[in-house]
């Protein structure tokens, strides 16, 4: 039985999705691969074949551009994590250990993935569960924070992920528009 706090999170979150699936709608591989400045962060094959991504901590300053596969890539990085940490094995995962799946269409099914694999977690959870610092014990970024907190900044960190998208789209769109 869910409880009205894991209600408003998931209702929180199905906007944000919402949100995404919008941006997502038509993206190709050209948008997801697009620099909108020379200097930016992005997704490559490395010699392997496998798609990284540009990472530096601390990030320089100034922050680089993304391109929207970047900012993809990123998403499920951290959704990758959090769910590993939260609800499958504590053990600590690396960025270099998360790759992009190649293309937009890859990319937008993995997050969907994820996704779905996290509302399945939050969907039923008590307060006491919610309430706990427990689950998120070894997570880098929500250590001492309860999973309703996490939760909550999986909320605002996705909306803000997707609002990059869709700003990244409309510049990509614009460049190219006649007046």
């Amino acid at each position: 039985m869910s409880t009205p706090r894991t209600d408003l999170l998931l209702r929180q979150l199905d906007i944000a999705w919402a949100l995404f699936e919008h941006h997502a709608d038509g993206l190709d591989d050209a948008q997801c691969l697009w620099a909108p400045s020379r200097y930016h962060w992005t997704v490559r094959p490395d010699e392997r074949g496998r798609w990284v991504a540009d990472f530096q901590v601390p990030e320089p300053e100034p922050v680089p551009a993304l391109t929207i596969g970047w900012v993809t890539w990123h998403i499920g990085y951290w959704w990758t994590a959090t769910l590993r940490h939260c609800f499958q094995d504590p053990t600590p995962s690396e960025h270099e250990e998360v790759f992009w799946p190649g293309t937009a269409e890859g990319a937008v099914d993995w997050l969907r993935g994820l996704h779905q694999q996290w509302r399945e977690r939050l969907d039923g959870l008590t307060d006491a569960e919610l309430d706990s610092t427990e689950r998120t014990a070894t997570l880098p970024w929500g250590a001492g924070m309860s999973l309703a907190d996490v939760a909550g900044w999986v909320n605002v960190e996705l909306t803000k992920n997707v609002a990059e998208i869709g700003l990244l789209r409309i510049l990509h769109g614009a460049r190219n528009a006649r007046r």
